[in-house]
């Protein structure tokens, strides 16, 4: 059996796959499950954060293994497997473990160095061993994961090339400035509780904010954040919990809000956002540029994407004389670059798009349409967020920062275009990262994670000959008891001394002849290319399969004992 992994990540696909690619905790689960069911695998485990999603396996057949943990990413994500394939990417045995290792490590996160991804591994191991996926293979490497990222961070600064996800996220909040002065005073909105939504709230409170507000699903769990937040040492915040439906109320008393929520669908939408921010300053938050005249509010978006109208993917007759395309059609088309789609049917209807019109349904249903057909034709639109900016026209301050850590998003990305909002979500995230410049100690982790995986695999060849070591050596002992018993028979009359002798000297004679062979062989075992070995052992000796599976299973069963709950 070897290891292999298939997964894509915020450096293999664009924010957009990913986000229609995350899997909830269910279809984990049952993705993991569909997994050690399928012919090639016997162990399965899930690695799911906001910016990857990756199955490791322990296959028998690698071609077979790659077809079938491809299929199955595709179809519990709801991708269809033509459209997710040119995103995977596939590791397989020293390679998968080296990646691994460097994911522990921080290497391969979006923010070089940040520590939060160990606990989302411990959180994948335990789930894989709940649901009983996940074998020795498995076990042992994502233990030594673990250790190997600890090592990383005690022994070298990787911690001062990148920060939590939080942080990072924070610092793009405050436009690069000092966190701390940009956070005093602020009034804050954490949506969520999970381990990512506290330590949004913990980070914000040791920064200085005045208030902050937790909102969750489960209330109980939002009080106990509120509670922690308010008894902790390090800080003097005051911090309430609230029931979702209180959002939009506490949304317009909010300076920062920060949500991360296993939602499948927007937690804050463009027009949710607009009303706070309308709340809040008296003025209609406007897409940017936009230009008020006579009383009517109409926003105009300059070209995005394609930017000429012969080049325009879109069927202009369909489209014609519409007036404008709704954040609810928006919704409609989720998974088709529909933040894209927008702008393109806004710039299409003479680059203009009334916010305060309400479209019907009707309309709504026969733009979608008209724009589903034209990319399933044609393929996916660039996604274009953000216009450019308008010359002349200054950007009014934020009245508003969000941050979306979610993955699906939480929040509607057209927020980016509202004036008086900054958003700062995981594709805004990914382009910053890009450019961040990394520390000198990444090098020395690097070399880390290469020692250790030599040594990972080293022992791995190792253990695998030794259940054949071990068979061999009974064998042997087998034996040595028949012929001991053999010539009781024969020599009745011997004393129980000289018995004591014989036996003692037979033993030491098949101890001698097998030292020298059985250390040597797990040496070369344990080299690359060893795993022959155990094979020849078997052929040599003609070991019964069936008594070094059974040294295979004793030991597995050891280990499930000796595993930290």
């Amino acid at each position: 059996m070897s290891l292999l992994v298939v997964g894509l990540s915020h450096r293999s696909a664009p924010v957009s796959v990913l986000e229609r690619a995350a899997l909830s905790a269910d279809a984990q689960v049952k993705l993991i499950q569909d997994t050690v069911a399928a012919e090639p695998a016997t162990e399965a485990a899930v690695l799911a954060t906001c910016n990857r999603i990756e199955l490791y396996a322990d296959v028998d057949k690698f071609h077979a293994g790659v077809a079938e943990l491809s299929t199955l990413l595709a179809q519990h994500s709801g991708v269809g497997l033509e459209e997710l394939t040119p995103y995977l990417y596939v590791h397989y045995e020293d390679r998968a473990v080296h990646h691994l290792f460097s994911v522990a490590c921080g290497l391969d996160s979006m923010v070089v160095g940040e520590g939060q991804i160990l606990g989302q591994i411990k959180d994948s191991l335990a789930r894989a061993q709940e649901l009983h996926t996940a074998g020795k293979l498995l076990n042992d490497l994502f233990q030594q994961a673990l250790r190997v990222g600890k090592r990383a961070h005690s022994e070298t600064g990787i911690d001062r090339a990148g920060q939590s996800l939080v942080t990072f996220g924070l610092e793009q909040l405050a436009a690069g400035g000092d966190v701390q002065g940009w956070a005093a005073g602020r009034r804050a909105l954490v949506i969520g509780a999970g381990s990512m939504s506290s330590l949004a709230a913990a980070t914000l409170a040791r920064a200085g904010v005045a208030e902050v507000v937790v909102a969750n699903r489960t209330f109980e769990r939002a009080e106990r954040l509120a509670r922690i937040l308010t008894e902790g040492d390090d800080t003097d915040v005051a911090a309430r919990a609230v029931p979702m439906d209180a959002v939009p109320g506490e949304l317009t008393r909010a300076d920062v809000v920060v949500s991360c929520t296993g939602a499948t669908g927007l937690v804050l939408t463009a027009e949710a956002v607009a009303r706070a921010v309308e709340d809040r300053t008296g003025r209609p938050a406007e897409d940017e540029g936009a230009a008020t005249g006579s009383g009517a509010a109409v926003a105009a978006l300059p070209p995005t994407g394609l930017g000429a109208e012969e080049n325009c993917p879109l069927d202009l007759a369909a489209v014609q004389g519409s007036t404008g395309f709704s954040v609810a059609g928006e919704a409609a088309v989720a998974g088709m670059d529909a933040a894209t789609l927008e702008q393109h049917a806004a710039w299409v209807d003479n680059g203009t798009l009334d916010r305060r019109a309400r479209r019907t349904p009707e309309a709504d249903a026969e733009l979608i349409t008209a724009l589903a057909a034209t990319v399933a034709t044609v393929g996916r639109i660039p996604e274009r967020r953000r216009p450019e900016p308008v010359p002349g026209i200054p950007r009014p301050a934020p009245a508003l920062f969000l941050l979306d850590l979610a993955m699906p998003r939480d929040i509607d990305a057209a927020v980016h275009r509202l004036a008086g909002v900054r958003l700062v979500d995981i594709e805004s995230l990914a382009e910053a990262s890009a450019d961040a410049p990394m520390a000198a100690d990444v090098d020395q982790v690097r070399r880390i994670v290469s020692d250790e995986v030599a040594a990972f695999g080293a022992a791995q060849r190792a253990a695998h000959i030794t259940p054949t070591v071990v068979a061999l050596r009974t064998m042997a002992a087998d034996v040595v008891a028949g012929e001991i018993a053999r010539l009781d028979g024969r020599l009745p009359d011997l004393d129980e001394r000289q018995r004591g002798e014989i036996r003692q000297a037979v033993h030491r004679v098949v101890d001698k002849l097998l030292h020298a062979p059985t250390v040597r062989v797990k040496q070369l075992a344990a080299e690359p290319g060893g795993a022959g070995y155990a094979d020849a052992l078997r052929t040599l000796f003609d070991l019964d399969p069936e008594t070094v599976a059974a040294v295979f299973r004793a030991e597995d069963s050891t280990d499930e004992k000796d595993r930290p709950a």
